[in-house]
């Protein structure tokens, strides 16, 4: 967060406490029934029961009201930092949970914005910083833990894999329309990311190498 950004949010009236949950709450429920391009805050101002005013007083744009509700609804996808003792576990708990990869309002969620990572930079900017790799981070610490207790491969390249789950998912869901349960997950992680985590070394040795 920039600076001139994190001043004008401190200088600037603020919804008080539940008010303001309140129209975050209504600001994901519309993103997730009509996207990104077609919510206005007019729309949220009236499902939230608020003036125009009180939200323009603590949010600048409709970029930045989104992106605090995609990161603080009571509904926001959520990844979980489980620690089971396996990484089969640890994904499992990660991704099959309320408002996790299965759930309807977070897979509605990352549909909605689709198009305006690509056409609208400064929510894009916003959505990248301030969700995407935070949430990336926070997963990517399940394969390194899994990496010290030695069930990954230590060739394996843990930003790559830590990929492969959600793109699957987003993949089924979003291009092939296909639905995305708790048995779907488990056969993912059990048939490409577990392969993938656990495979040995096919990089050649010295001693194989012709000479």
């Amino acid at each position: 967060m920039n600076l001139r950004r994190r001043s004008k949010i401190l200088t600037r009236p603020r919804c008080e406490g539940s008010r303001e949950h309140e129209i975050l709450d209504s600001t994901l429920s519309l993103l997730a029934s009509v996207g990104y391009d077609r919510l206005t805050m007019d729309a949220v101002a009236a499902a939230a029961k608020a003036s125009k005013a009180t939200l323009y007083r603590r949010w600048d744009s409709k970029a930045e009201l989104v992106i605090d509700a995609i990161e603080r609804a009571k509904g926001a996808p959520q990844v979980a930092d489980a620690d089971t003792g396996t990484l089969r576990g640890d994904l499992v708990a990660m991704a099959c949970h309320a408002h996790g990869m299965t759930d309807e309002t977070s897979l509605a969620v990352f549909a909605s914005v689709i198009t305006a990572l690509h056409r609208d930079r400064e929510f894009s900017e916003a959505f990248q910083s301030r969700f995407l790799l935070p949430k990336a981070a926070q997963a990517r610490k399940l394969y390194e833990r899994a990496r010290d207790r030695g069930e990954i491969s230590p060739d394996v390249d843990l930003d790559l894999l830590s990929e492969v789950l959600g793109a699957v998912i987003l993949h089924r869901s979003f291009v092939l329309q296909r639905p995305v349960d708790n048995e779907t997950v488990e056969q993912i992680i059990d048939e490409i990311v577990m392969p993938a985590a656990t495979r040995t070394s096919n990089h050649p040795t010295t001693s194989s190498q012709p000479r």
